[in-house]
């Protein structure tokens, strides 16, 4: 009987596009090294969801699905498709899924005949230069537009790089970004309508260390900012996942601290990660009631109307005229 595979075996062991083929879903064209797909995560008639079958990571260009989930590595696709199946039920059917024989779909026939080797997501790109905030004046809009430019300083960069290969070679972005403890960078930008998220090099949590009793844990970068501009001078470690899959690395961490406050989103993908999280370590306290009504903290925090200065008060000059008229 096969071992069951955990997150870190999935993520580095299972094929996207054998996983696609085996759930029934094939590719309706090639563009370079992506494969494109009839989004299986909502209805649409142009093929818009791409898969890098040699990184083994995807994205879905046509809009967002109910998870909220727009991309990622093969567990990402699978808390989407699944949704809203709790994190350790998708990490079972993944299980149950890939120990069938091999059949369908493969774009590349070698490579069912050799082991599946872990995808380096940083080989496709090349750091060009890595700044402070304040020189890209796009990059300082975005930080601004989340109301974090304060809190940012110091801790996201802005990361300008080139593809190496592909379609896209030579072509130059950049983004704001931050770097986790296993060196590579996260990256966020607002590209029109639709929020970029991305890693240049290994997925990796985020860990600032603080005080040794207590800890506070993020799923996202911007809401852990959203919460330093709340509480500045708090002593707290801090981990931030970057991605809900990595649960399992934040855990072995998060392991030694008596006292555990959690950020996380209030969705399914965040309550079936808390879930799991308190199972494994009972001291967490769920602290995401403090943003009821909201999605995340960051989405608390830019709903908050900024403070009126004098002049800017409703009848101002009436008020002002009422104190002659005594």
């Amino acid at each position: 009987m096969e071992t069951k595979r955990n997150a870190q075996q999935i993520r580095e062991e299972v094929s996207l596009v054998e996983l696609l083929s085996r759930l029934g879903h094939q590719p309706a064209r090639r563009s370079g090294k992506d494969l494109f797909y009839l989004s299986m995560l909502r209805k649409e008639n142009t093929p818009s969801l791409s898969v890098n079958d040699q990184l083994d990571v995807w994205f879905d260009h046509g809009g967002a699905n109910l998870s909220g989930i727009k991309g990622g590595n093969v567990i990402d696709f699978a808390l989407a498709y699944w949704h809203p199946t709790s994190f350790q039920e998708v990490l079972n059917r993944i299980n149950d899924i890939m120990s069938l024989p091999t059949k369908g779909f493969s774009c590349d026939p070698a490579r069912q005949k050799r082991s599946r080797q872990k995808a380096t997501p940083v080989a496709n790109y090349t750091i060009q230069e890595i700044k402070e905030l304040g020189s890209n004046s796009s990059i300082t809009q975005y930080i601004k537009s989340r109301g974090i430019w304060e809190q940012a300083k110091g801790k996201i960069k802005e990361v300008h790089y080139r593809i190496a290969e592909g379609p896209k070679k030579g072509k130059t972005y950049f983004s704001a970004g931050w770097q986790n403890e296993n060196g590579g960078w996260e990256l966020r930008n607002k590209i029109g309508i639709f929020e970029f998220k991305a890693c240049l090099g290994r997925k990796g949590i985020s860990f600032y260390k603080g005080s040794s009793e207590k800890l506070s844990l993020f799923e996202g970068f911007l809401d852990f900012l959203s919460w330093r501009k709340d509480q500045p001078t708090a002593p707290d470690s801090v981990i931030v996942l970057n991605s809900v899959n990595l649960l399992d690395t934040a855990m072995e961490k998060a392991s030694s601290f008596p006292a555990i406050n959690v950020y996380f989103d209030r969705d399914k993908a965040g309550e079936s990660a808390f879930l799991l999280l308190q199972k494994k370590l009972p001291q967490v306290q769920d602290c995401s009631d403090c943003y009821l009504n909201y999605k995340d903290y960051n989405e608390m925090l830019l709903a908050r109307k900024p403070p009126r200065l004098p002049w800017e008060e409703e009848n101002v000059y009436n008020k002002i005229l009422a104190t002659y008229r005594r």
